[in-house]
């Protein structure tokens, strides 16, 4: 019989299947210092095949093949994976390409092959079976973590490749939790059925710390300072949660890159880090860094010029967006802000895959660098196709709504930037990215809008403690992507000690296929103010809505409402004139029929974490269109933000409103304005404004009033917690006043002023910090409030908390 093997096979001679497995279980552990590998491994061979002297005689035909040795593996599959087939001719050259063939799908430990007479007779051994993967000796990484690193999974199939590979996984995972010194042993344990169980025996050996970070070389910075900058950090017993004080390799060279560009954005354009040498101590269990800088000189920056051949880029106007200024000191940071200025606006005008490279000129002499921003324009391109992907939920035509971009048109950076608000204001949406590669011509891009959805029904729950040990408990149930056809339906229950209600509430965002948001309410409502302002009122109605946008960033809003009210007041509160005007006179019930619009306008770069920008709109109420109740109402509301950075955020925010009375009519009460609680922090539901004082009370009956202005300055400042617990903390000021009711109810039967009505519109003031925790339960909200100016007769409140849970 004449035999053709791989002169893989040959080099490693013909090994049984027990060989193998001795082979594997016998190589030296890997170690953590050095994780090349220090078994043998066979692999198939990579040069070209020859034909060996003396082989002529393997020439000839395969009229059968035959298989031998399979003992899992089908047959036909192993036919399958040949290059020859029964008729076929055969020689040494394509005999070696089989043998590689079948080598390389890993389902074999030994491959041959042998032409006798007019049969091909190919030899297999299988690779044995995985029974079970066994860790041995870890205590400081979990076996869950090592599963994760490790490819080998039960039932699946052996080798010593993946095997190895799987020791160095183990060892990288060692050394970047500071175990250097780690050793992983892969052993084999042989069972029937050619199964076997892999070990890996595991030395975890000593925990290498950072005993201290020297820095030679430094002068413009301390070493503290330049501590402060790095990742790594010297290893103290209060780092308990901490693997930063471990030493790492990797680590190390990503703090040279983070020094480096702490120096580069504070003018150094010269810094390097000439060397960074770790030295291991006589105990072998820390680590001492020193690092030796050049610091250079500081530099200014010099020349800026935007080099470009394109008319449609000019040159002139693509220099005015850039965010520096010659004789600014050198940033690197900035080089980077200015190279997205620039891409934005190359985008904006349909240059999707524009390349900026800035080229730098050091004058040592004058201490500047020239920087040249090169713009390579590429063709004007074209949308080719908009992939949507993501959303197992949300049905497609949902967010292709949303996009400003269609097919065959021209690509537009800013309209992408727009389409990405869009998508993130529907709230349906934890994660939105739109990104553009290059379609099948050069001047074709296919933009893929990638969502992650997040849960879009809730279940919300809110309490409210105050001053006054007053309980408020909202339940509700939303869902704002129904059917995944983003419609929004709501049903809500309040119960608490000042409002009852049950609501129904229906959105349709794209009404008869058009941008037109269009909607309806049902609600019933029991407002129980009896120990705010001795009455009660009940609400009956309902409403439809309507709106669309005037363009981007407008949108006008318009709606109908008609409800019924009755207000009563408990007790003998207006027996004999003992109640005011303000109050007694609203007994009995009526009948609202209004209209009313909303002009809203949102100029925010981000309309769920705003930076920047801002945001205002305009609400008006006419009362009168039927019905027995007559008034215009008007309200206000404005807010601006300015970020310094993604954690440092000031925002301003403002609100007004005005009711007045026609054809005669007074205000009721329960058309009236109260404000405090979430309204006006640091004071309790109608807290503030107008009060009669004719009850014998701490707090007397609120009114409330026919204007009202607050205002808001709040600065979103970090907290230094991990990003993702998910608290944001602020800090606030609140200012404004409540009043001025109609003068018919501030003066007695005689036309006297009543004295007992207080209605001065005198300023109230509150200070304090919020706190929002997206917990694991769904968004929390803790205010705590300290009240800085206030009437003997307001009602404060110091804290307050709301909660909602998500499904």
């Amino acid at each position: 019989m004449i035999q053709r093997r791989s002169e893989a096979l040959r080099t490693h001679g013909r090994a049984s299947v027990l060989a193998l497995i001795i082979a594997a279980g016998l190589g030296g552990p890997a170690l953590a210092q050095d994780v090349a590998a220090n078994q043998e491994v066979q692999t198939p061979p990579t040069e070209q095949a020859q034909p060996a002297a003396g082989q002529d005689a393997q020439v000839g035909v395969a009229n059968r093949i035959m298989v031998q040795g399979n003992q899992r593996i089908d047959q036909t599959t192993i036919l399958s994976y040949l290059p020859i087939q029964a008729g076929g001719a055969v020689d040494p050259v394509l005999l070696d390409v089989a043998v590689r063939t079948l080598y390389r799908t890993n389902l074999f430990a030994d491959v041959q092959m042998a032409l006798n007479g007019t049969d091909l007779i190919v030899q297999v051994i299988e690779n044995p079976v995985i029974n079970q993967v066994v860790f041995e000796g870890n205590s400081a990484i979990s076996e869950d973590k090592l599963r994760e690193e490790v490819t080998i999974r039960p039932r699946g199939i052996y080798t010593p490749a993946r095997v190895q590979e799987d020791v160095q996984s183990i060892v990288e995972l060692y050394r970047l939790s500071g175990r250097i010194s780690a050793t992983v042993t892969p052993k084999l344990v042989q069972l029937e059925q050619n199964r076997v169980d892999l070990v890996f025996e595991i030395d975890e050996g000593v925990s290498t710390g950072v005993r201290g970070i020297n820095f030679l070389g430094n002068q413009a910075f301390s070493d503290n300072d330049l501590r402060g900058v790095m990742v790594t950090k010297t290893s103290r017993w209060w780092r308990l949660f901490s693997s930063n004080d471990n030493y790492d390799p990797n680590r190390l060279d990503y703090d040279q890159e983070q020094l480096r560009s702490f120096y580069t954005n504070r003018g150094y354009y010269d810094f390097r880090v000439v060397s960074a040498v770790a030295e291991l101590s006589p105990s072998q269990d820390d680590f001492l860094v020193t690092l030796t800088v050049d610091e250079g000189e500081q530099y200014n920056f010099g020349n800026i010029t935007v080099a470009t051949q394109s008319e449609r880029l000019n040159a002139d106007f693509l220099r005015r967006l850039l965010p520096l200024q010659e004789g600014d000191l050198y940033e690197s940071d900035r080089i980077e802000q200015s190279v997205d200025a620039l891409t934005f606006a190359a985008g904006s005008a349909g240059y999707a895959f524009v390349d900026i490279r800035p080229g730098y000129v050091a004058n040592p002499e004058t201490r500047t660098v020239d920087v040249t921003f090169n713009v390579r324009e590429g063709e004007r391109v074209y949308v080719e196709r908009i992939d949507v992907v993501g959303n197992t939920r949300t049905i497609d035509p949902v967010i292709r709504r949303e996009l400003m971009l269609m097919e065959g048109d021209a690509f537009n950076r800013t309209l992408v930037e727009r389409s990405r608000n869009n998508l993130r204001a529907l709230g349906f949406f934890e994660n939105v990215t739109i990104t553009e590669v290059r379609g099948s011509e050069p001047d074709r891009s296919v933009v893929t809008v990638q969502v992650t959805e997040q849960p879009t029904g809730e279940l919300s729950v809110g309490a409210g403690f105050s001053s006054v040990d007053s309980f408020i408990v909202n339940l509700g149930i939303s869902e704002r992507n129904f059917r995944g056809r983003g419609q929004n339906v709501v049903a809500r229950l309040e119960w608490g000690s000042i409002r009852q209600q049950i609501d129904f509430r229906f959105t349709e965002p794209k009404f008869l296929g058009r941008d037109v948001r269009a909607g309806w309410d049902l609600y019933h409502s029991r407002y129980d103010y009896s120990e705010y302002s001795s009455y009660t009122y009940e609400s009956t109605g309902g409403g439809l809505r309507l709106s669309w946008p005037i363009n981007g960033y407008t949108l006008l809003s318009t709606r109908y409402s008609l409800r019924a009210d009755d207000v009563t007041v408990p007790g003998t509160t207006c027996d004999n004139g003992g109640g005011s005007r303000a109050l007694c006179e609203q007994l009995g019930e009526s009948l609202n029929s209004s209209v009313g619009y909303t002009l809203l306008v949102d100029r925010r770069n981000d309309p769920v974490r705003p930076t920047r920008g801002w945001t205002g709109n305009l609400r008006q109420d006419f009362a009168g269109v039927g019905g027995d109740v007559n008034y215009i109402r008007t309200e206000m509301d404005a807010a601006w933000y300015y970020g310094f950075s993604p954690q440092w955020i000031v925002s301003l925010q403002g609100s007004m409103g005005y009711i007045a009375g026609w054809n005669g009519d007074a205000i009721r009460i329960n058309d009236r304005f109260f404000k405090g609680g979430n309204s006006f922090r640091g004071f309790e539901t109608a807290g503030i404004g107008p009060r009669d004082t004719t009850q014998v009370s701490s707090r007397g009956n609120a009114l409330g009033g026919n204007f009202y202005a607050i205002g808001t300055a709040e600065l979103t400042l970090p907290n230094y917690l991990p990003e993702e617990y998910g608290i944001r903390t602020s800090l606030f000021v609140d200012v404004g006043t409540l009043g001025q009711l109609d003068n018919r109810y501030r003066l007695d039967d005689n036309g006297v002023i009543n004295e007992r009505i207080i209605d001065d519109m005198a300023l109230r003031a509150s200070a304090g910090l919020s706190v929002h925790w997206r917990s694991p339960m769904g968004p929390i909200r803790l205010d705590f409030s300290q009240v800085l100016a206030e009437e003997d007769y307001d009602v404060t409140e110091t804290f307050r908390f709301s909660t909602s849970t998500q499904f």
